[in-house]
């Protein structure tokens, strides 16, 4: 799905979890809304032990720091960044979220003041290449983050920084300065673990002969595996029954 695509999914509004969120000083605050199930203890790293470590390592210390990971769409970049502000907000820290595949219903200047933050995180920046305005926008909150030196900055892609066609030669520069990553591709076994694990945090059990029923019949992308999760998870407690492979052909339409 390209950028423009999702960014006609959901309007910018006071209440959505899709918005610029912000939990800010002064006259930038505003409500901060995550999903609840977006969690570090939620996400199932697979192979990605060396991010994880760097982007706890990034919020657990004293002073500013850069850190820039990529993905396919679907790869859980955006749970990071999720999970990353819910952790630091928990602490009473202010954290903004920028989600760039919405950034049609705001403007550039929201990322002003954000070098005052402990931690922003920028999503999806692959969103703004070609956009001279955005792209201004966000080398020039970089620079004052690098100046100030106390704010956490992370930022996610679908490729290296090197590879992002920005227009901007200076911003594609200091987006290459930092720690980068690539956030690894889950396995089906993983992918298998971690819907176990999304079930148990839920509170119902996942069977393995099930779970891998759905990895062979859905999508494998894993937000549509978890939501998937949690329809049949109402449609077992409407039902008062357990998840089998009959009930889920049944409840899916399969």
């Amino acid at each position: 799905m390209s950028c423009k695509d999702r960014d006609k999914l959901a309007p910018f509004s006071a209440c959505s979890s899709v918005e610029v969120l912000l939990n800010t000083p002064a006259q930038l605050s505003l409500p901060l809304y995550l999903p609840d199930d977006e969690t570090f203890a939620s996400f199932w790293p697979g192979e990605n032990p060396s991010l994880l470590a760097a982007l706890q390592g990034a919020l657990s210390q004293q002073h500013g720091s850069y850190l820039y990971f990529w993905s396919r769409e679907g790869g859980g970049r955006s749970h990071l960044l999720h999970a990353a502000c819910a952790e630091m907000s928990a602490r009473g820290e202010a954290v903004g979220y920028v989600p760039l595949d919405k950034r049609t219903w705001f403007v550039p200047e929201v990322l002003d003041g954000m070098e005052n933050l402990t931690l922003v995180c920028i999503d999806n920046i692959e969103c703004i290449a070609g956009d001279a305005e955005w792209e201004m926008a966000i080398f020039d909150l970089y620079n004052r983050i690098l100046e100030i030196g106390k704010t956490r900055l992370l930022i996610t892609g679908d490729r290296p920084p090197r590879q992002l066609n920005l227009g901007l030669p200076d911003l594609a520069s200091r987006l290459d300065w930092g720690q980068i990553y690539r956030l690894q591709p889950l396995s089906d076994e993983d992918k298998l673990q971690a819907m176990q694990m999304r079930a148990g945090l839920r509170g119902f059990e996942l069977p393995e002969d099930v779970g891998r029923f759905l990895l062979k019949r859905l999508d494998r992308e894993m937000r549509t595996l978890f939501d998937t999760l949690d329809r049949l998870d109402r449609a077992s407690i409407s039902a008062q029954r357990k998840l089998t492979i009959p009930f889920v052909k049944e409840a899916l339409g399969l």
